[in-house]
């Protein structure tokens, strides 16, 4: 694992961008096309911004599949996962990107889990740009996650730490509207990706970022994981490594 520390989040984003996009534009040179995949979340924000600004990056022939997807939210909710990729992500780049395969909550949740695993299964993922939650969850992958299912994406129950803070950030009214359920592609598929961009500010996950990163790899940790990948980065800004050793 590859850590690295910005003194802005601003600077961590670029950076982290600009590392993805080199591996992008690697592939679109050496195989005409590239996979990625792309988390959500306000830890997302500047990588996101700086992504889409990105040169010589022809998106016409890059597929993206999306990582998790609250099960029953509207794409017209604030929150929706699905909502911020359109708008932060599609409706910024300079054109369409090959294919974006969304997660649909709004559809039957198993039946969701069997089409995109299916479509993830056909291909193999370029780059992923994740984050960790505060508590240290990877995707929607909450402690204990499962580390062995091999299915590309699961539904999972969300506990009680992931769901305050998606109310804590802002984008549900109450806590009791926070959905209990979720889509999530699975920590293996995740792994599988030949490399994995981490981007992860803020010192309200400082604590997750130290046992992810200097704790033992166990369920109640899902982010220490990460450690088993070899060719992981993991973009920090001050606050969210001040409690590394």
């Amino acid at each position: 694992m590859d850590v690295r520390v910005f003194e802005s989040k601003a600077g961590m984003g670029a950076a982290a961008a600009e590392a993805g996009a080199k591996t992008i534009r690697k592939q679109l040179e050496q195989h005409g096309k590239a996979n990625i995949i792309l988390a959500t979340g306000a830890s997302q924000f500047e990588m996101m911004s700086a992504l889409v600004e990105e040169p010589e990056i022809d998106w016409s022939h890059v597929t993206c599949f999306h990582l998790d997807e609250y099960v029953g939210l509207s794409i017209d909710h604030p929150a929706s996962f699905r909502k911020y990729l359109k708008e932060r992500f599609v409706d910024q780049l300079p054109m369409a990107p090959a294919a974006f395969h969304f997660v649909d909550g709004e559809t039957d949740p198993h039946r969701e889990c069997d089409r995109l695993g299916a479509l993830i299964s056909k291909v193999e993922i370029d780059v992923a740009f994740i984050g960790i939650g505060e508590n240290a969850h990877v995707a929607f992958n909450d402690p204990p996650a499962d580390f062995d299912t091999e299915d590309p994406y699961i539904v999972v129950e969300l506990d009680d730490a992931c769901r305050n803070q998606q109310f804590c950030e802002g984008w549900f009214e109450t806590l009791a509207a926070v959905p209990q359920t979720a889509i999530s592609m699975s920590v293996k598929q995740i792994l599988k990706s030949n490399q994995i961009i981490c981007t992860v500010p803020d010192e309200r996950k400082s604590e997750a970022v130290a046992k992810a990163v200097e704790g033992p790899v166990c369920e109640q940790v899902p982010a220490s994981v990460l450690q088993r990948h070899d060719n992981l980065t993991l973009f920090l800004d001050g606050p969210a490594a001040s409690r590394l050793g």
